[in-house]
């Protein structure tokens, strides 16, 4: 049941190509080890057919000093080249918890810097104050909230879709 005031969307009513919207008015949040890493209502969010929503945060509500950049890198064919960012808060390390686009492709110029977390690598991400479920598998770092509705890509048999 989706959140009060909230209606549900469908993952297969998302376009592809993507496409990137603000998300305004509501607070994205991400924690690590007890800290408060990311706290943003000013996120974007990426939506495409089969994948929950990717929350992206600008840098500005990131505790940016607590990435350095990590190993490996990716490339979407809309959006371009990921870079991969490690977490460390104390003792604790979350290797590539966190991706961003420093070059997006055009369209996709709006994620330039803005970095979006694996809710599965971390302790907890929210979307205002709901726990986000991570989207299964290692690849794709979609936020699975109650109005978010699948089946979605990224589990066990599902990588023809």
């Amino acid at each position: 049941m989706a959140a009060a005031g909230r209606s549900t969307e469908s993952v297969w009513e998302y376009p592809r190509p993507p496409a990137v919207e603000p998300v305004p008015g509501r607070l994205v949040e991400v924690r690590f080890a007890g800290m408060l890493v990311a706290s943003s209502s000013r996120a974007l969010r990426v939506l495409e057919t089969s994948h929950p929503p990717v929350y992206y945060l600008p840098p500005a509500d990131v505790a940016t000093g607590l990435l350095t950049e990590g190993r490996g890198a990716s490339v979407c064919e809309w959006k371009g080249r990921a870079r991969y960012w490690d977490l460390r808060v104390g003792t604790r390390l979350a290797p590539s918890a966190a991706w961003s686009y420093p070059d997006p492709l055009p369209g996709y110029r709006a994620l330039r810097d803005f970095l979006a977390f694996y809710p599965g690598r971390v302790d907890d991400c929210t979307v205002d104050g709901e726990a986000v479920l991570a989207q299964e598998g290692d690849f794709y770092g979609g936020w699975i909230t109650s109005e978010i509705t699948g089946p979605f890509k990224g589990g066990a048999g599902t990588a023809g879709w």
